[in-house]
């Protein structure tokens, strides 16, 4: 079997994919959203730091509402159709040490991950999200296998 590329996702960005090619990256209390087109066999990941985007300064993928519009225009752009995409939701982990609700990003940015995938109609065949531990992910975009795994904390 040949060996695919591989792209790592960087927080606050995305890419979308024809060719066959190994996405991945590292979440904690980020999420990434999968993306792919059952039909045309075309897929992508972003990987948002933050749910919403407050209006002031650019308009970044690193904030959630930003980058999953902007991974499924990308998607829809490269001759997909909503109707043959998939999703599959990652991350969001309570990986920050914090009684304080306002800091709970992780959920914050699951919700947003949720509402914005359902604005949209797109079916979520499956995610891992929340909890206490980072993940790291490896989607095949070729067809939409993803393998992910927890990462624990270290106290250093």
């Amino acid at each position: 079997m040949k060996e695919l590329p591989k792209i790592f996702i960087f927080p606050g960005n995305l890419e979308v994919s024809e060719k066959p090619i190994l996405f991945t990256t590292i979440l904690g209390s980020c999420v990434a959203v999968c993306l792919w087109d059952n039909k045309l066999k075309i897929g992508g990941m972003n990987h948002f730091m933050l749910p919403l985007w407050n209006g002031e300064g650019l308009a970044s993928p690193k904030y959630g509402n930003i980058a999953i519009d902007k991974l499924i225009k990308k998607m829809l752009w490269k001759g997909s159709s909503i109707e043959n995409l998939e999703a599959k939701i990652f991350g969001g982990g309570n990986v920050i040490n914090s009684t304080n609700n306002l800091y709970n990003i992780g959920d914050r940015n699951i919700k947003m991950a949720l509402s914005k995938i359902a604005e949209y109609d797109i079916k979520i065949i499956s995610s891992s999200t929340g909890g206490k531990r980072g993940r790291k992910i490896l989607m095949d975009s070729s067809n939409f296998k993803i393998l992910h795994k927890f990462i624990e904390k270290h106290n250093f």
